[in-house]
């Protein structure tokens, strides 16, 4: 494999896109259950959620880079674009073409599912550019925790769900809380682990606002909430029980949890950023399976 390829690859971040692919996963589980699967419109919603992932991802690179929030400092993953791996402006094109992309792969999914999936897809395209852009980007002033919340939760899960049923229900958007709760969660150990570079950077996560006691119970208050979903579903789907495995996946997570109440080194908490992205592919394959049973 090339050094370019590696870059590119490396600038995608690939741990991240657990939180593209969940949210898709459990909207078609849940239409699958329902007698509702279409095959077409489940691959397509797939591959555009991973393509936004990946555009926000450069785009994320791409501006930080212009910021200078990225410093030898850095205790996250490299940065390819503050690094040298790939210059500003290829950077720049690669998050405008991948972005375009996933463009195109939403006219199948208008053709289908009408002017609402215009409206998802152009506000989540906006937000990928403006997370880290302007200044009023939304990881810059707090927001991001919100935006990822209902972005990677209700509005992924319900839209996959959406274009493949052409009809949405409650209980759906109810459990879309599920992966954009943990997806929260990842950004929390993410800025509590930056909570002091970001300090210098001027970047206002909500660790920085309001301190790292905050941030770890964030933290975990996102893990059990996502966690009770599938009991509290109990009371809107007769029937559901084994929807409970995605509850008893806590167990895998309880170390991480750990992990960020006692320790603050960073290279520490990169091991909880991917075991708590390995604990939301689990919980959603987990609760798939329950809920289709």
């Amino acid at each position: 494999m090339s050094d370019k390829i590696k870059a590119w690859l490396l600038a995608s971040r690939p741990k991240t896109l657990w939180a593209a692919i969940s949210p898709v996963l459990i909207g078609t589980a849940m239409a699958q259950a329902d007698s509702l699967l279409h095959w077409p419109s489940a691959i397509t919603a797939l591959l555009a959620a991973i393509c936004i992932q990946i555009g926000t991802n450069f785009a994320n690179d791409y501006f930080d880079y212009l910021k200078g929030t990225d410093t030898s400092e850095r205790i996250g993953p490299t940065r390819a674009t503050q690094a040298g791996l790939i210059p500003p402006t290829s950077m720049r094109n690669g998050f405008i073409a991948i972005f375009g992309f996933a463009m195109l792969l939403g006219l199948y999914l208008v053709w289908r599912g009408g002017w609402i999936i215009v409206l998802i897809g152009s506000v989540s395209i906006f937000l990928g550019v403006i997370y880290t852009a302007t200044r009023w980007a939304l990881a810059y002033t707090g927001l991001a925790d919100l935006f990822v919340l209902i972005f990677f939760g209700p509005v992924a899960v319900g839209g996959t769900y959406y274009v493949q049923a052409l009809a949405i229900e409650p209980v759906v958007l109810i459990m879309g809380l599920a992966p954009g709760l943990i997806s929260t969660a990842i950004l929390t150990v993410n800025n509590l682990r930056d909570l002091e570079q970001d300090k210098k950077a001027g970047r206002k996560t909500l660790a920085v606002r309001f301190g790292s006691s905050f941030a770890k119970i964030e933290y975990l208050l996102a893990i059990l909430l996502a966690c009770l979903l599938p009991l509290a579903l109990l009371i809107f789907a007769d029937g559901r029980f084994y929807a409970l495995l995605a509850t008893c996946t806590i167990f895998m997570v309880i170390p991480a949890i750990r992990t960020v109440f006692f320790h603050s080194d960073g290279a520490v908490l990169n091991t909880v950023l991917a075991s708590t992205g390995q604990f939301l592919l689990l919980y959603s394959v987990a609760f798939s399976i329950g809920w289709i049973l």
